[in-house]
């Protein structure tokens, strides 16, 4: 499974969601190729779900991954409650 982080330029917002969505993936022993980019680097990639801040919402609508809008960077419970229903549905479809 790819997990993609994004932020509209640079990295910074990527890498925090980053390391939030690491530490949750080891928090419940899941696996996945987690990797921070920029929106342009992004449009075209490969990614299973896409975890983003809420105000990229727009530039997200032609992505095929599955997209995790994001209200709150620091907000890791919250990153969490979205970020896992998306996980299980994949595993469940064999996809992860």
């Amino acid at each position: 499974m790819r997990i993609v982080t994004l932020c509209g330029m640079g990295f910074g917002t990527s890498l925090i969601l980053k390391m939030a969505i690491d530490a949750i993936l080891r928090k419940h022993g899941l696996r996945a190729e987690l990797l921070a980019w920029d929106l342009g680097s992004a449009k075209g990639q490969p990614a299973d779900i896409v975890v983003a801040p809420r105000d990229m919402e727009s530039h997200l609508r032609s992505f095929t991954a599955h997209v995790v809008l994001v209200d709150n960077l620091t907000d890791k419970a919250a990153i969490e409650a979205k970020l896992l229903p998306v996980i299980r549905e994949l595993q469940a479809a064999g996809r992860a």
